[in-house]
């Protein structure tokens, strides 16, 4: 079977009437072998002109890629943002020989390209808004993976927006691709499978009416569309022709519509067809955003918080989410049947384990749900367990709501989790333990700040990790300034108060996890079933900007 194109998530267009240029982003200017208004910050790669391998137009950037250091390969130029306006920012990436990664770089690191996907052409792309107006940075870093021979050609084209227009198409009344929206701004997100001409959709409004519909769609690609909707209900259909959806059997599709910052309704398994509702509106997704099983009654889950920044904007986080309902820790089981499921990697039906997964190709083994239940090991590979990533030890063991709050505890294989017991996240600097995907126990590296045994994820997995950790710093704010003193290990990472919460160290490292390995498509359809789950959301997940805004960048 084709290997399927990873889901490449292209974000809302919200809002675009004032467009960042990338100049000479279809790499169509040179001068004296280089490309015009770009430069290589790092010694790891050189960049010619290429004419034979093009996206578009007549030339591309040929980037040969030359260390295993992924500090020396950084590929960029500045571009001016005005404060409050949304850019989407795309590149197309082809990969030669699969054993090197292109990530995004737009203000900060972002979504990475599928490198097992060779010899033909994959977006990339990411949604910014601007805090500011200023001056960032934007380009690609390129990351060596296995089989990486110390020498790879990987091409880039058509690196945008290179305009000053609005961008999307539409249809009816939804205004699509006017720049600006009088109504409420939303965006379909599709991914299509391997066979993405059996793909098609509408949307109805309330009367019932079509307002916008798509097909003739092209396999495993990324697509956006913008909408600009009026207060009312809407219902959204996908259709696959042949019957069997668009994920997983024939690639990794999906779709999602989103507004505010939130996902409304998002999907990939069904049969011949699949409609959702959302509501814009007073009561929905239009004014701050809804998300979560095509409900779309969440519309005012972050009302309260607009315009709030620093310890305040926590505080007012905590009051939002603190009255989830406790499911019991035996509950958890059948939240991992239904919702620890692989669709996004090996798309197998396993349970999808963050100490065995193995991103860039084959699992060392997989767990089949239910059966694989821990129960007894002797190594890994024996069952699956219920991690804590913020161990139980800390908060003074089997103490409820926190014992069973889903939003931080994740499948896992039971001998790994044994080996990280409680010991803290961090960066390992000689390695005691690794596991077969990779993830270290041992001694922390020098420059953390932290001298003792740590245990580190690996880089797929850090910023959910991060992520559940800013959620439990402000979903327990109330009491967590008491969990210092329960064991070396929390005295170790907390520092004893309800607003920075945790120690330096451990602060500027959960920042950096979360900026290095953005929220996902994984982290979003985790954070919906949570909310149905346990009637709560992660508020860092619906909106990662929140860790800037409370403890800085």
């Amino acid at each position: 079977m084709k290997k399927s194109l990873s889901a490449l998530l292209i974000t809302a267009c919200f809002s675009a009437s004032v467009m960042a240029q990338v100049e000479n982003g279809t790499f169509e200017t040179w001068s004296g072998g280089n490309p015009a208004a770009w430069t290589t910050i790092d010694s790891g790669i050189d960049v010619s002109q290429s004419t034979s391998i093009t996206y578009e137009g007549s030339s591309a950037a040929s980037v040969r890629v030359t260390t295993g250091s992924q500090s020396s390969t950084d590929f960029r130029q500045t571009v001016d943002v005005v404060s409050g306006q949304t850019y989407n920012f795309s590149v197309r990436v082809y990969h030669t020989e699969g054993s090197v990664r292109a990530r995004m770089y737009v203000d900060g690191y972002h979504n990475y390209s599928s490198n097992g996907l060779t010899n033909q052409w994959q977006e990339l792309s990411y949604s910014y808004t601007a805090s500011s107006t200023t001056s960032i940075e934007v380009g690609l870093r390129f990351y060596d993976q296995s089989g990486f021979d110390g020498s790879e050609i990987v091409y880039i084209d058509n690196f945008g927006p290179t305009t000053s227009s609005g961008g999307g198409s539409g249809g009816g009344d939804t205004g699509g691709g006017t720049g600006s929206c009088a109504a409420t701004a939303a965006s379909l997100s599709l991914t299509t499978d391997q066979y993405g001409s059996e793909t098609s959709w509408e949307l109805k409004n309330s009367s019932n009416s079509t307002i916008a519909t798509g097909s003739g769609y092209g396999g495993n690609t990324a697509y956006s569309e913008d909408f600009c909707l009026d207060d009312g209900t809407y219902s959204f259909t996908i259709y696959d022709s042949f019957g069997d959806g668009i994920c997983c059997s024939f690639g990794n599709g999906s779709y999602s519509i989103a507004s505010g910052g939130l996902t409304l309704i998002s999907g990939a398994s069904f049969t011949s067809s699949e409609t959702k509702t959302f509501v814009i509106g007073s009561s929905g997704g239009g004014s701050g955003g809804g998300t979560g099983g095509g409900t779309g009654d969440l519309g005012q889950y972050y009302s309260s918080a607009e315009g709030l920044s620093g310890y305040t904007l926590k505080t007012e986080l905590h009051n939002i989410i603190k009255g989830h309902t406790s499911r019991g820790y035996g509950a958890i089981w059948g939240f991992y049947s239904d919702n620890a499921i692989d669709r996004y990697y090996e798309n197998d039906g396993s349970i999808l384990d963050i100490y065995s997964e193995n991103p860039n190709g084959g699992d060392p083994y997989t767990f089949i749900k239910v059966s694989d239940q821990c129960g007894t090991y002797s190594g890994e590979g024996g069952c699956y367990n219920r991690e804590h990533s913020f161990p139980r030890s800390w908060f003074g063991g089997s103490r409820e709501p926190m014992n069973s709050d889903i939003h931080h505890i994740f499948a896992s294989d039971g001998y790994v989790n044994g080996q990280r017991s409680s010991f803290p996240y961090g960066e390992v600097g000689a390695a005691s333990f690794t596991s077969n995907n990779g993830s270290k126990k041992g001694s922390a590296a020098s420059g953390l700040g932290y001298s003792g045994t740590v245990f580190e994820p690996i880089d797929e997995f850090k910023g959910d990790i991060a992520r559940a950790y800013f959620y439990m710093a402000t979903r327990y704010q109330d009491v967590i300034s008491g969990w210092q003193g329960n064991s070396s290990s929390s005295d170790a990472v907390l520092n004893g108060t309800s607003t920075q919460v945790f120690e330096t160290w451990q602060l500027n490292m959960l920042k950096q996890w979360h900026a290095q390995d953005p929220v996902s498509q994984l982290e979003i359809d985790r954070n919906n079933a949570a909310q149905t789950y346990q009637g709560n959301r992660n508020p860092f997940v619906d909106h990662p900007e929140f860790v800037s805004l409370i403890w800085g960048n």
